[in-house]
């Protein structure tokens, strides 16, 4: 399964939006980024459908942009006037060539949903490598209205749970990849130490 970050040359603020080419071409967010169905087009013919891992604005900004290029299917835990597929806790979803479990990881997001695969996890913004709070291990922000730093620890908790120890890459919304030599559960365990503490990311 290739991956690729089609907003990583974005100069606005987006997430990270991957690409996910294979027997079902996939895209995991889209992200703020003019241009990015361009950028999509350069790997491949056809996008079979987009994933959402929640509905912030940095996630969604060229949402429509992609669905209009592609004719996609819409795959989202909340609703969406252009959702095809509704995802539950518990859901199977096809990206390329693998088949990935959806975990509903709220606390940043009350639709918030992790994609847990046999070898990868695509985290959204639940737990990210680093962003700037953190350098090894982060988690999302919950000091905005609706979020909740208690859902985002049992949502870790759950995460960890339920990640095979196959897993060894993890694509979060915001960051770096982890880095081939560290554990995604370790990261994830030092995000949880983190959000625990209940200390605020930024000052």
């Amino acid at each position: 399964m290739d991956v690729h970050n089609v907003t990583a040359d974005a100069e606005e603020f987006t997430c990270n939006a991957y690409l996910v080419t294979g027997e079902r071409p996939a895209l995991v967010d889209a992200g703020t980024m003019p241009g990015v169905v361009d950028v999509i087009a350069d790997h491949v013919d056809d996008l079979d459908r987009v994933v959402l891992t929640h509905q912030h604005h940095d996630h969604v900004g060229e949402l429509d942009a992609v669905l209009d290029a592609f004719d996609a299917d819409l795959y989202a835990h909340a609703d969406h006037p252009r959702r095809t597929h509704a995802l539950a806790d518990g859901d199977g979803v096809a990206l390329g060539e693998e088949s990935f479990d959806v975990v509903h990881t709220p606390g940043h997001a009350d639709d918030h949903v992790s994609l847990v695969g046999e070898r990868t996890l695509f985290s959204g913004d639940v737990v990210v490598y680093n962003d700037g709070a953190f350098d090894d291990g982060s988690f999302g922000r919950t000091d905005s209205p609706g979020q909740s730093r208690e859902r985002l620890i049992e949502s870790l908790e759950a995460l960890l749970e339920r990640l095979p120890d196959s897993v060894t890459a993890m694509y979060a919304g915001h960051g770096d990849p982890v880095p081939d030599d560290e554990s995604v559960r370790a990261v994830i365990e030092r995000a949880l130490a983190r959000a625990e503490r209940r200390e605020p990311k930024y000052d």
